[in-house]
């Protein structure tokens, strides 16, 4: 029978590229009986030994057959002939050597091998984003630092996430995109300062998929340093949003200072606690308050106690819309005939088939956003492009909200679904009054 040929050193590379070695072994469920057993791939560690143990064998033959005459057998005769014995891998004793021949037999070489457990394991997909398995923890990205309103819709979306703070929307977007996180939390509207356009703008300019929303109360405290009192303040900080929710209040309290706009509520909780400010109160939460050790001067202080900013969440790809739960699909589209009355195709595309309306939002054509049409007798006429954002309550597995959206594709430019989501159904949660309703009823009360 013919000897096997040793293995190529390129081989060897290939094979023994990494630690890790799979071994196929029956899986554990399989029952006797069956035809074929399954097979299934799994690290080990004994598979990676015995691995390493044939490789530095191989290594060995390598080396004694590079200064022969080029045979893959060890015969007795090798030292007689010239050839080189087999040389002492990694310090560990050659085989037991034959009869003593008459010359005496040079001394094996030494070849100090590095372990193949020590080399370098390549990346894989799973080492930059390990999917969520069952019971680890969902990454989540939001923008603003912690004690934002944006972490706490992230805890309501996902209880016991590891929400991510970024510093801007734009990041939030890029940490999903590039998958440093799972989701991302976006402020889309508050039932106060309206809709957020910026955030608008940025659904359209990344392909995230919105995958379900939340609807967080709003709560908002005038939060100082320890021992400020309200009289001594001279400015007030928090987010544009938030300063122009609060502004009847603030008033009403007699607070006639300068009113500056910061990145988020909670940023401004954290710069005037860092700083030491105690000319400056921040508008911020309550959990803001015991993060950074600052005291609530007011609390309560939104105009209207039914302050309610809604959430969407994103993900790389789109959940499957199901028809057993109240969903909502949210699209955008654009259109390049002339005229308005495209607006009213396609809202009449839903009122035909029934489809509820919750939203409609207009933005302007970012890369066309004036159209001009030109007339012989009145001159040029100067239109806005706009792009429509329209949410409605019906899941894409639903056939009426696939025939709407078919008819709507025939007139228009440009459509896209950015998500169909089941739609928030959580118990609605009473939030305390406002403080200017406290305010009013105490002084009812006194005249009465």
């Amino acid at each position: 029978m013919e000897a096997a040929a040793a293995p190529a050193p390129a081989l060897l590379d290939a094979f023994f590229a990494g630690p890790r070695h799979h071994q196929l072994r029956p899986a554990a469920g399989a029952v006797a009986g069956c035809r074929s057993a399954r097979l299934q791939a799994q690290p080990c560690r004994a598979a990676a030994r015995f691995a390493r143990a044939d490789w530095q064998a191989a290594c060995a033959i390598l080396a004694s057959n590079s200064g022969g005459s080029g045979s893959g057998s060890t015969s007795p005769d090798a030292a007689s002939d010239g050839r080189q014995p087999a040389p002492r891998v990694n310090g560990q004793k050659p085989p037991p050597a034959p009869a003593p021949a008459l010359e005496a037999a040079p001394a094996p070489a030494e070849l100090d091998l590095v372990p193949v457990s020590n080399l370098p394991r390549p990346l894989s997909i799973s080492d930059l984003s390990p999917a969520p398995m069952h019971g680890s923890q969902l990454r989540v990205a939001y923008q603003g630092v912690p004690g934002a309103y944006s972490e706490a819709a992230a805890a309501k979306a996902y209880p016991g996430c590891d929400a991510i703070p970024c510093d801007q929307f734009e990041v939030a977007f890029q940490a999903v995109e590039l998958w440093i996180a799972d989701r991302a939390v976006l402020p889309v509207e508050n039932s106060l300062g309206g809709s957020i356009h910026r955030n608008y703008d940025l659904l359209l300019r990344h392909r995230l998929h919105i995958v379900g929303e939340v609807q967080l109360p709003v709560h908002h405290c005038l939060l100082a340093l320890p021992g400020v009192r309200r009289e001594l303040l001279t400015r007030v900080i928090s987010h544009p949003q938030a300063l122009a929710q609060c502004e009847l209040t603030l008033n009403a309290m007699g607070l006639n200072v300068a009113r500056e706009a910061f990145d988020d509520t909670a940023g401004a909780a954290e710069h005037v606690a860092a700083g030491g400010l105690r000319d400056t109160a921040a508008i911020a939460s309550a959990r803001a308050a015991e993060l950074y050790g600052l005291q609530v001067l007011a609390d309560g202080i939104q105009d209207d106690a039914g302050n309610v900013t809604r959430f969407v969440m994103l993900a790389r790809e789109p959940i499957i819309p199901r028809t057993d739960r109240p969903f909502k699909t949210s699209i955008v589209f654009a259109h390049d005939a002339d005229g308005t009355s495209i607006l009213f195709k396609v809202l009449s595309a839903f009122a035909f088939r029934d489809i509820s309306l919750t939203k409609i939002e207009s933005r302007p054509h970012r890369h066309r956003p004036i159209r001009l049409v030109d007339d012989a007798n009145v001159g040029t006429a100067k239109h806005f492009e706009y792009m429509f954002y329209i949410d409605f309550q019906a899941s894409m597995a639903d056939v009426r909200a696939q025939n709407a959206l078919a008819e709507i594709q025939e007139f228009t430019s440009f459509l896209r679904v950015l998500g169909s989501y089941p739609m928030d159904m959580t118990p609605w949660e009473a939030a305390p009054s406002s403080w200017s309703s406290r305010v009013d009823n105490s002084s009812s009360s006194r005249q009465h």
